[in-house]
């Protein structure tokens, strides 16, 4: 009998890893955003580690996790919207035969195409608050901008990069951002750099999903048989930073799009074309790869707990002592 997939479990499953991978590593996300963010001429931050160290000093330790409320809130549907697809596309397309690779990457890309209903409302608030602290120090950096000169949206925005001598910026919820967008763009503000999400993340399910899936059946003792569960994080953590750097271009032109607060000597860009254009004429290629590394070291062990987590089955136990499933039994 075909063992048929339980998508409550799923879900469950997505979610959980979602939120436990994050936690482990959004200090090196917020690291990544900042570092693609900045202009050429402009740098606040070298590197990663001097980018978690000047955080730490200026915003404290709590600094590093900015942004994070917004992604540990709406990271379990969207981990769980994709898991649960890719599982789902898997299922109908190797119902005529065996899952060809050209299979596995219509199904990841079925995938991709999903998670965006939330993961671009989720990147769109994140990147304002883990952006605010480069702006702050770039307003303290002499010679850089001036402090009272900053090209903002609206007034919710600007009020979150004032910065008073000697203080850090003033701090505002995601919330007030998502209110502020809905109420002076509508619906369509929330989904800024549409385009350039799915430009990033449909091609990064494509090679993720498969990669992952042939590098685990790689570690299986015997086709009947799981994977270990150190062979499952592995080929997690690989399949993920593969993905990852493949797709970094298309994730610094989102960064970029989704901005909207902007020091006044920072261009402004018109849609995805427009963008890779300026960057490639005024920063060359190399920009490009700004916070690949970061990207890496975040997607890697992000997706091999994903994995983890998926593979051990923690939503098929938390079903099996729903009281649902009892009286469904």
């Amino acid at each position: 009998m075909s063992q048929q997939i339980s998508l409550p479990a799923k879900l469950i499953n997505g979610g959980v890893a979602g939120i436990v991978g994050v936690t482990c590593v959004f200090p090196i996300d917020l690291a990544k955003t900042r570092l693609q963010n900045q202009r050429q001429g402009q740098q606040v931050y070298k590197s990663m580690v001097d980018c978690l160290i000047k955080t730490v000093r200026s915003e404290g330790y709590f600094g590093m996790y900015r942004g994070a409320a917004v992604n540990l809130t709406l990271v379990t549907p969207e981990k769980a919207i994709k898991l649960a697809a890719n599982d789902f596309f898997r299922c109908k397309l190797s119902k005529d035969g065996g899952l060809t690779v050209f299979k596995e990457m219509l199904a990841g890309c079925a995938a991709g195409m999903c998670q965006v209903i939330i993961t671009t409302p989720m990147e769109m608030l994140k990147i304002q608050l883990q952006d605010a602290g480069r702006l702050a120090a770039q307003q303290r950096k002499p010679g850089i901008i001036p402090a009272t000169r900053l090209a903002t949206t609206n007034a919710v925005l600007s009020r979150s990069y004032n910065v008073m001598p000697n203080t850090s910026p003033r701090a505002i919820s995601a919330t007030q951002i998502a209110r502020e967008l809905l109420h002076t763009q509508g619906i369509q503000g929330l989904y800024k750099g549409l385009g350039a999400t799915l430009l990033r993340d449909v091609p990064f399910s494509v090679i993720y999903f498969p990669l992952f899936a042939n590098l685990n059946n790689l570690g299986k003792p015997s086709p009947d048989e799981a994977a270990p569960f150190f062979w499952s994080f592995i080929s997690g953590c690989v399949a993920g930073s593969t993905a990852a750097v493949a797709v970094n271009p298309c994730d610094v032109i989102k960064t970029r799009l989704q901005s909207l607060s902007k020091a006044s000597n920072e261009e402004t860009y018109s849609g995805i074309v427009d963008c890779f254009s300026k960057i490639m004429k005024r920063e060359g290629p190399s920009a490009f790869l700004k916070g690949a590394g970061c990207r890496a070291l975040v997607i890697a062990p992000l997706f091999g707990i994903v994995q983890v987590m998926y593979f051990i089955g923690v939503g098929e136990f938390i079903m099996s002592q729903s009281p649902l499933k009892l009286i469904s039994d």
